[in-house]
């Protein structure tokens, strides 16, 4: 699978576009001052207690409080008040991390009265960008994520990821990451990891620690609410997440973030920095990439797919609800096989649905009915392999007697809506044009105010059927002549099929528009 990104600079941010094999799979907008984003470290104050939610509102710099609930304060809650504590009075360039003197762990059903009943300022991490009415949903567990490896502080675990499926290369990463942490640091160990070696871990590892580091320093005479540390743009969390091997080019239209990205590319993977190019050929780079063309094409409430099957897409404020369509698919005269052959081909593109629109919650899919059990399985598998490269926590649920599908899917910041539906010309959007059996009158009052004002060697472009109204008649019996006989002066008329109906400009003896 060949991976691209296509990075747009316009004046109102960043726009990302993911295509995977030439396929636009997600889309990603960064505005130039990106706030409370998944992933940016707070400082925060507690602003009140929810004994009845078990949970707080903390102030963290948003016009509404952000949410904190008790299942998010992380077992190592005590050892990072004391920590936030110890930072923002530290004096010293000297606080050694690595000596921090842990607190006891809390118990998982505790009450959040216990734990920040003094209404401390507490270092938080964005779970949840603010979505709706909603202000953001934070979290206390701190995880700081690298190319190869994630670190959390307070703990001494060594994870490493299920998806690695050799027990041998578990169990040689475990011991790599064991003898070269630090302490007080737990790491989470990638997939990406998979078969790297000592020296590339270890300084995956080293620049964590590093960030760390620095998260102490600006905690020091912290304010609250203030921003401890952002996390990184758009593009290197991109970057990041999926670069391998199949990531084959890198395309972006503004000089300094082709020269940060490549310096980037150069520290995390040298041997690719080739990938990245310059895009400097005048058309928009969306469009020359045909990513424009795939937006248009993918949003909206009818989704068509090559074949005649279509799908609907509908939002309701508790879920997203998709219908299955087979339209004109007739493969083969076998009901049940056009069913199985349309629910496959829908399959995989719902699962880009739901990449590319970012859509969270619950969603509930309406497939083509199937009888046999068997291929509802089929269906089933296919879904859930089409949604293996989805980054996005998800749960699938097997075919229903209904016919219905249930998807969850991990809903962190808001979901994209882009509307491809345009004004229409004439009406501009209202769905009303002025009187069709007032334009001649409208044209020709206009035509009298320019010839009053000594406007000479006019023509007049019109719609073709309005044309053809205004020169309908024998000869001086049009509106044409009408003219010439009462203002002594001859004024062409030109068709233009590109005009709407009522839509008419008039033009001087140079051919340019003259606006009134």
């Amino acid at each position: 699978m060949n991976k691209e990104l296509i990075i747009n600079a316009a004046p109102s941010g960043v726009e990302i576009a993911l295509l995977e094999d030439k396929k636009l799979v997600e889309l990603h907008h960064e505005s130039g001052n990106p706030n409370f984003a998944v992933g940016d470290l707070y400082l925060g104050k507690v602003k009140k207690l929810i004994p009845g939610l078990n949970a707080a509102f903390v102030d963290v710099g948003f016009e509404k409080d952000a949410f904190l609930h008790y299942t998010d304060l992380s077992p190592y809650i005590r050892s990072l008040l004391k920590f936030t504590q110890q930072s923002i009075s530290d004096k010293s360039e000297t606080f050694d991390f690595g000596k921090f003197k842990n607190e006891p762990e809390i118990v998982k059903t505790g009450k959040i009265t216990e734990v920040l009943g003094g209404k401390p300022n507490i270092l938080v991490q964005i779970l949840k960008e603010p979505i709706s009415s909603k202000g953001p949903r934070l979290s206390c567990e701190i995880s700081l994520p690298g190319r190869f490896i994630v670190i959390t502080p307070f703990n001494n675990i060594v994870a490493v990821s299920k998806k690695i499926h050799s027990s041998e290369e578990r169990k040689r990463l475990q011991k790599i990451v064991e003898a070269i942490k630090p302490p007080n640091f737990g790491v989470i160990v990638r997939t990406a990891a998979e078969g790297k070696k000592t020296a590339e871990l270890h300084e995956d590892l080293t620049t964590l620690v590093s960030t760390w580091k620095t998260i102490q320093e600006n905690l020091r005479n912290g304010q609250a609410p203030q921003k401890i540390l952002s996390e990184q743009t758009k593009t290197t969390s991109i970057l990041r997440d999926l670069l391998n091997e199949s990531f084959n080019r890198i395309v972006i239209n503004d000089k300094n973030i082709y020269t940060d990205t490549k310096t980037y590319i150069q520290k995390i993977a040298p041997e690719k920095q080739d990938i990245v190019t310059y895009y400097h050929n005048g058309a928009p780079i969306f469009d020359h990439f045909g990513v424009t063309r795939q937006v248009k094409a993918s949003f909206g409430k009818t989704v068509n797919l090559d074949s005649g099957v279509y799908l609907i897409i509908e939002a309701t404020e508790a879920l997203h609800v998709i219908d299955v369509n087979s339209g004109y698919k007739s493969s083969s005269n076998n009901q049940e096989q056009n069913a199985l052959a349309s629910n496959l081909e829908a399959a995989a593109e719902i699962a880009r649905q739901l990449r590319l629109r970012d859509l969270g919650g619950i969603i509930i899919i309406d497939f083509i009915d199937m009888k046999l059990p068997e291929n509802k399985k089929t269906v089933y598998e296919a879904m859930e392999k089409f949604m293996a490269p989805d980054r996005a926590k998800h749960t699938i649920l097997p075919i229903s007697k209904f016919g219905l599908m249930q998807i969850t899917r991990q809903r962190v910041k808001p979901e994209i809506t882009i509307s491809v539906a345009e004004d229409c010309p004439a009406c501009k959007g209202t769905g009303k044009i002025g009187a069709s059996m007032l334009i001649v009158e409208d044209i020709e009052k206009n035509l009298l105010y320019l010839l009053n004002h000594q406007h000479k060697g006019l023509t007049i472009r019109v719609h073709p059927i309005l044309y053809a109204f205004l020169n309908k008649g024998w000869f001086m019996r049009s509106r044409q002549w009408k003219w010439y006989f009462a203002h002594k002066k001859w004024i062409k008329l030109k068709a233009d099929s590109n005009y709407h109906l009522t839509e008419y400009h008039f033009f001087d003896a140079n051919d340019e528009e003259i606006k009134l």
